[in-house]
């Protein structure tokens, strides 16, 4: 039996083969957003980011999955499959019962511009977009509200506050219940907050993508904003599953990852190794303790798992139930310093639209 730190209770030694039995925590998104369970299910990677394939009864069941175990917080983007990723969303709380929506918290991305032969056309924050691309998640995900909505990244021709100001109008019109930001830097951070409430920021948060330590978390918990941290297995890297000769498909975003190229995956799966050992003799898999590790960063940050099938999900909120103590951390930082990761997060391209990068 282990000591719960995120619970407060007792609760049996983790695994990889069965979910959390102790009930899901919760935690607060910020000081004015919502209050989730203290994992959440990030749905993008059922939609193609990673590789074609039909996965959709898969997907389907373990949206269903998480709900029952106590998961409320399901991420996506409107630009996930061009809408794929919220129809999904849809038949998921269709079917899982009537009481799915009211108990889920839909977190939605926008802004982000596609075309028919899946290329990227920059970011779109104008306050007429705005509403507009809320019109199309609002029917396709098939509901009157979405819990959160948030613009995917700044756009360099419209002023954060015009974009945050068009948001706060659906919000007043009933139509989103709470506004956050995603991969912003701290100064834009501020002028969003000074012009209407923020629940939270999305950003990359894991043992090798810690950036957001410098400058911006201590804004976020100045302003009393909280966090959901996506890639906290880095799509998989330092998830204990990848391996060195794993051949990846042209349509796979990992396949122009910069961290997944040659001396650089080489390098990274070295650091998975060293994370291993300390994993083995905790009991827990490797993908357990990074996500612990981000747990334990603070109650104001709730890891999204993007678990694109139950047997990972299951091996995900195993993390719960993973407590970290003084030696453990310690221990978990000589294995894997802050930027010890070769390789940039995004393709070139991508980092120059970061704002949170600059």
């Amino acid at each position: 039996m282990t000591s719960d730190a995120h619970t407060g209770t007792t609760s049996p030694s983790p695994s990889s083969s069965s979910p959390s039995s102790s009930p899901v925590p919760t935690r607060a998104l910020g000081a004015t957003g919502p209050r989730t369970a203290a994992l959440g299910l990030g749905c993008m990677g059922m939609s193609g980011v990673y590789g074609s394939g039909d996965e959709r009864g898969e997907s389907v069941a373990t949206i269903h999955a998480a709900l029952d175990a106590g998961i409320t917080l399901l991420d996506t983007g409107d630009f996930y499959g061009m809408g794929h990723n919220e129809l999904l969303i849809n038949e998921a709380l269709r079917t899982a019962g009537p009481a799915a929506r009211e108990r889920a918290v839909i977190s939605v991305k926008f802004g982000a511009l596609r075309d028919p032969d899946d290329g990227w056309g920059g970011f779109d924050g104008r306050p007429a977009a705005v509403k507009n691309f809320a019109a199309y998640s609002l029917q396709r995900l098939g509901t009157d509200y979405i819990d959160i909505y948030r613009p995917a990244r700044l756009d360099p021709d419209v002023p954060i506050e015009e974009t945050v100001g068009a948001v706060a109008e659906l919000v007043q019109a009933g139509h989103v219940r709470h506004i956050g930001l995603s991969e912003v830097g701290a100064e834009t951070i501020r002028r969003a907050a000074a012009t209407a409430p923020i629940s939270d920021l999305q950003m990359e948060y894991a043992l090798i993508s810690r950036g957001i330590e410098t400058d911006i978390l201590p804004t976020l918990r100045e302003l009393g904003i909280g966090v959901t941290a996506y890639g906290v297995l880095s799509r998989g890297l330092i998830g204990g599953h990848f391996t060195r000769d794993q051949k990846l498909a042209s349509d796979d975003f990992r396949a122009i990852s910069p961290r997944f190229q040659g001396e650089n995956l080489q390098h990274n799966l070295t650091l998975v190794e060293s994370l291993r050992k300390i994993a083995e003799q905790k009991g827990v898999t490797v993908a357990q303790i990074a996500i612990a590790w981000v747990l334990s960063r603070g109650e104001d940050i709730v890891p999204l798992v993007g678990a694109r099938s139950r047997k990972r999900l299951t091996e995900a909120l195993g993390a719960l139930d993973v407590t970290l103590d003084d030696g453990d951390l310690a221990a978990i930082e000589r294995a894997v310093p802050a930027d010890a990761a070769a390789g940039d997060r995004y393709p070139s391209a991508q980092m120059a639209m970061l704002d949170s990068e600059r």
